[in-house]
């Protein structure tokens, strides 16, 4: 069989009865499920739960579904004998079924594995798939996808950006409409899968960047070393340019330890002055020396911080991932006219950095996307002073660091979270000199609620309070969107609840 699935490499090759057990039904299980079904295999899928319209569609395309649990390998599974197993990326290395597959040697791919072989679906006018272009990093992967998308638009080309950012790259490889270049946003999990690839189907990317690593998602991938290894993959194989954050050593080792294809530059990025293969800032402007014929003695511009600032982009981390996916446009050709032209354009999304209201001289800051100790330094350092909301699922992440520097950075802090006692410890132990308040479950009113209530008492005349939770969600919200969006709530609420204050003659409610 593993020489049938060396030949699997094009949409048009023969698919036919190929058996393939499909892992979950979420969005990314279905599109895998639907695109196996179109190729004529023969498809089983198995997941814990689903839902409803997933679970009617199943049938519908001409597949089988299994409902219930995968604490061990179903019987079912086993008599199905597949020929490859196709696991959704929220599958641990751990879990029993990935374990079972890998020990009785059964091919094990990814939905971006898949894709990958199948990209000639759709070709361009002179009859080649789309290119492809990588991003990975602990932080700014959405932000830096969306940028390189908007850029590489900007200059001409039809552009998708797909993954991790929520479409299926499987869908966006079936797209009737084609593209010139997709844009694939990747998490760890997904780089683990694709470092799994047998050779017929690794991928050769155009150009990839690592933005930054800092510890996360240790116990899906069973310590630091191992995720470690997962990012370095969005290198192996690219063609063109390696981008790589020159202020974060493990991003440049990963580039030079990279097994890329002869002629592949190295492309460094970071706030600093660059050398004649970098992006950076000199003197508030930001260039480009890295894709210019005279580089050793001149750079081009491609905007201003000043620019920045008047377009909300001027965050340190924010300039950073502009830097990223301009080295990444660039490398595609886009002209630095062209980029200077689509950041006039370009916002951010909800949750990120986000200012929800400037009211009675509190700014309220909603990065709620800052899931890891490291997105949430970045929002530290952009906002000194700020009364910091924290907590929340550390997904075994040790805050002590990030704390000890919080402790010299922020004017304040409110622990949130069902797990909170590891976070005031790491405060009692590292930041004993800034006031800390809790909110308990339990408390009179919403999490958010309660929140804002502690913190304009915090806020002395006027200030910042930031939510950057350094920690995932779920323990309280069913997301960080959900968790953003309350907190924006319960601001306008106090807002609202201070205007009638006012209209009655009375104080404002703070």
């Amino acid at each position: 069989m593993t020489s049938r699935l060396d030949e699997l490499t094009s949409w048009h090759a023969d698919w036919t009865g190929l058996r393939v057990a499909v892992l979950g039904l979420s969005v990314t299980g279905f599109s895998a499920a639907d695109t196996l079904t179109e190729l004529g295999a023969e498809v089983l899928v198995l997941s814990e739960s689903a839902a409803e319209e997933y679970a009617r569609l199943v049938p519908v395309i001409g597949a089988r579904l299994e409902l219930g649990s995968l604490d061990e390998v179903p019987q079912t599974l086993r008599d199905f004998a597949p020929d490859v197993v196709l696991a959704s990326p929220g599958f641990p290395p751990s879990h029993p079924v990935i374990r079972w597959t890998r020990e009785t040697g059964v091919p094990l791919w990814g939905d971006v594995e898949l894709a990958w072989r199948v990209r000639d679906k759709v070709v361009r006018a002179d009859g080649t798939p789309a290119e492809w272009m990588l991003i990975t990093g602990t932080n700014g992967k959405t932000t830096t996808t969306q940028l390189t998308a908007a850029l590489l638009k900007a200059g001409g080309l039809r552009v998708a950006p797909c993954g991790n950012i929520g479409v299926p790259v499987l869908d966006a490889v079936r797209d009737p409409a084609g593209f010139d270049v997709l844009v694939v946003e990747l998490s760890s999990h997904q780089l683990w899968y694709i470092g799994q690839s047998a050779p017929a189907g690794q991928l050769m990317p155009y150009s990839a960047t690592c933005l930054n690593l800092a510890d996360d998602h240790l116990v899906w991938h069973g310590g630091a070393d191992a995720y470690r290894e997962a990012k370095s993959f969005v290198y192996r194989h690219t063609r063109v340019a390696c981008v790589y954050n020159k202020a974060d050593a493990a991003t440049r080792r990963m580039v030079e330890e990279a097994d890329v294809i002869e002629g592949a530059r190295a492309i460094g990025f970071d706030l600093g002055t660059p050398g004649p293969s970098d992006l950076g800032v000199v003197d508030g402007i930001v260039v480009d020396r890295a894709f210019h014929e005279d580089r050793r003695h001149s750079a081009l511009e491609l905007t201003t911080v000043a620019e920045l600032s008047a377009a909300g982009l001027a965050a340190p981390h924010v300039v950073q991932n502009i830097l990223a996916a301009s080295a990444l446009a660039r490398s595609a050709g886009v002209t630095p006219e062209a980029i200077h032209d689509a950041l006039q354009e370009f916002t951010l999304d909800a949750h990120r950095i986000q200012v929800v209201a400037e009211h009675a001289g509190i700014t309220w800051v909603d990065d709620s996307k800052a899931t890891n100790p490291h997105a949430a330094a970045s929002s530290l350092r952009a906002h000194p002073g700020a009364v910091w909301v924290v907590g929340g699922d550390l997904k075994g992440v040790d805050l002590a660091d990030l704390v000890a520097d919080a402790g010299r950075i922020a004017g304040g802090a409110i622990v949130i979270g069902v797990d909170r006692e590891p976070v005031l410890a790491a405060f009692r132990r590292h930041a004993p000199q800034i006031p800390v308040f809790e909110v308990v479950p339990g408390d009179t009113g919403e999490v958010m609620d309660r929140v804002v209530e502690i913190a304009t008492g915090m806020v002395d005349g006027e200030g910042t309070v930031l939510l950057a939770p350094a920690a995932a969600s779920f323990d309280q919200f069913s997301g960080y969107a959900d968790r953003g969006e309350r907190f924006a709530r319960a601001v306008r609420a106090w807002i609202d609840r201070g205007s009638a204050d006012d209209a009655d003659g009375s104080p404002a409610s703070r």
